[in-house]
């Protein structure tokens, strides 16, 4: 019942339309013109606006904090000032009174059980004060942090109003809309946006509120990362805003969202859209190296053919999946060799100038690009960084192969390799940073297992790094029984919160799974490349 008032918020609020949260709540607020006092005569006052800085916060600690300390950011002043119990009906009631007085908008506790119904704030009538609940004090707590605003007046809306007397004694409080002081339309605040999450709509609804009396811009976002939401990386890259006020404690710490709104303002997104890349999509992806049918499928045909053959298979996936499917190509950047090379690794490092038509195709066709790396005897970080120029694309990520690591006296294929956790997180780390430093959407990177040992000391595996998008691809073969089993090991052994993915083999499995098979797995694969 919420969709209608989240939808609306996934743009800026034009300063002067009214909010229609009554209508997402289903609650129906009478339309009467309230008659304010001081319309008539002397002009009425504005709450004063504090000007924008050059910062961004997170407003964190009960509902009644937030709401009280969103009012301090923004005003300098407020003639009238609205106070509500937290319930989402009585909030829904309170809103068009704060907008109409121009006042902001302060949460208290949950009603007790003989709440005053909203419906009595539907007109003229006050409530009758037995049936209000007394006012928490929390409620209290956040009148006295905004006594500096110095209002006139306060509407108590769900709450009694004796206990809120007794702390604002220069202020008169009333149950009464008609009695709260007329204020007029503020001077408007311009490059400030307040972010609001729509998992908690009662503090959302009350900060919106509080940001048009003052005149500022809102965007409401599903959850606490503005990156996964394409509509609000639209509207805060077109807003531009110098302040960033966030409403929440999801949103913190402030440094981590600061960092996330560099990216969300350059205003790219990932084919799909959005900067979040799993598991806000799902991959479906063609393995393989161009021009090499033995080492997969994408080396089977020609660009054009593997977009196309890419593209058929994901969308065979969408029915069944509730994320948007992305098509991708995983590109065997480096090639694990049977002779040493001119480097002595024993890994072909394939040229990036013959990458690059690839990854332009990809792109045009809005698909995803992933470079597998098989090290050999070279270092992980070294080859990946040979790949820096196409990794400053927002729609490129990396693989790791441990299978193909070898140690000074292996060679390929007389062993499974491996490699140690520090080599994994110091291309976590490398990687993480050139996201950053480029302020590009989430990177995916990509680890590649299908037993035991390839990855040493996995648990130790820095899964915190908020640019990258770490999936584990189960990467076994052979009968569905089999492949079952090597699931079970692979997902009782990855660190918790890593999610996967899913490999099928069109050759050497015994059969090839279709996709409903493929998608039964618990957790379902965020990623199903096809080799």
């Amino acid at each position: 019942m919420l969709a209608p008032w989240g939808d609306r918020l996934r743009r800026p609020i034009p300063r002067r339309a009214a909010i229609a949260l009554i209508t997402a709540l289903s609650v129906v607020v009478g339309a009467a013109s309230f008659t304010f006092a001081g319309l008539h005569g002397s002009p009425a006052p504005s709450a004063c606006t504090r000007p924008a800085t050059s910062r961004t916060s997170v407003l964190s600690g009960s509902p009644a904090a937030v709401t009280a300390g969103l009012a301090r950011s923004l005003l300098g002043c407020a003639p009238a000032v609205v106070v509500v119990n937290q319930s989402p009906a009585d909030v829904a009631a309170a809103v068009p009174l704060a907008e109409q007085a121009h006042a902001p908008l302060l949460l208290s506790s949950p009603l007790a059980a003989n709440a005053t119904n909203a419906a009595a704030y539907r007109g003229h009538a006050a409530a009758a004060g037995p049936a209000q609940p007394a006012a928490s004090a929390s409620a209290l707590v956040a009148l006295r942090e905004i006594s500096g605003l110095r209002p006139r007046s306060v509407l108590a809306v769900g709450l009694q109003t004796a206990a809120l007397s007794a702390e604002m004694p220069q202020a008169q409080v009333t149950s009464d809309p008609a009695g709260l002081a007329a204020v007029s339309q503020p001077k408007v605040l311009s490059h400030v946006v307040v972010l609001v999450s729509k998992d908690d709509p009662a503090e959302a609804m009350a900060a919106t509120a509080t940001a048009e009396a003052a005149g500022a811009d809102v965007v409401a976002v599903p959850g606490y990362d503005p990156r996964g939401d394409p509509a609000a990386i639209a509207a805060l890259s077109a807003a531009r805003p110098r302040q960033v006020i966030a409403v929440g404690g999801g949103f913190g710490p402030a440094s981590r969202l600061e960092a996330r709104l560099a990216v969300v303002m350059t205003g790219v997104q990932l084919p799909g859209g959005g900067q979040l890349i799993v598991p806000m999509h799902r991959l479906v992806a063609l393995y393989g190296h161009p021009g090499v049918p033995a080492l997969g499928a994408l080396g089977q045909q020609g660009i054009s053919a593997s977009v196309a053959r890419i593209k058929k298979l994901a969308a065979s996936y969408q029915a069944l999946s509730k994320a948007p499917v992305l098509p991708a190509f995983e590109i065997i950047a480096t090639v694990a060799t049977s002779a040493p090379g001119p480097g002595g690794g024993y890994s072909y490092q394939t040229p990036v100038a013959a990458l690059r038509p690839w990854v332009r195709a990809a792109t045009a066709a809005r698909m995803y690009v992933i470079l597998d790396l098989q090290p050999g005897r070279d270092s992980l970080l070294a080859q990946a960084r040979l790949y820096q120029p196409l990794l400053e694309l927002p729609n490129v990520g990396l693989a790791l192969d441990p299978e193909w690591a070898l140690k000074p006296n292996q060679l390929p294929l007389q062993q499974i390799g491996n490699v140690s956790i520090g080599e994994v997180n110091s291309v976590v780390d490398w990687l993480g940073q050139l996201t950053a430093d480029y302020r590009l959407p989430q990177k995916l990177l990509v680890l590649h297992e299908f037993k035991f040992g390839e990855i040493s000391d996995l648990q130790g595996l820095d899964t915190h790094n908020d640019d990258l998008a770490i999936v584990m691809d189960m990467d076994g073969q052979g009968t569905p029984a089999m492949k079952q089993q090597t699931w079970n090991f692979v997902t009782h052994t990855t660190p918790a919160g890593v999610p996967f993915g899913w490999k099928n083999f069109f050759v050497k499995d015994s059969p090839m799974l279709n996709p409903s098979q493929t998608m039964a797995h618990t957790p379902q694969p965020v990623m199903i490349s096809y080799e």
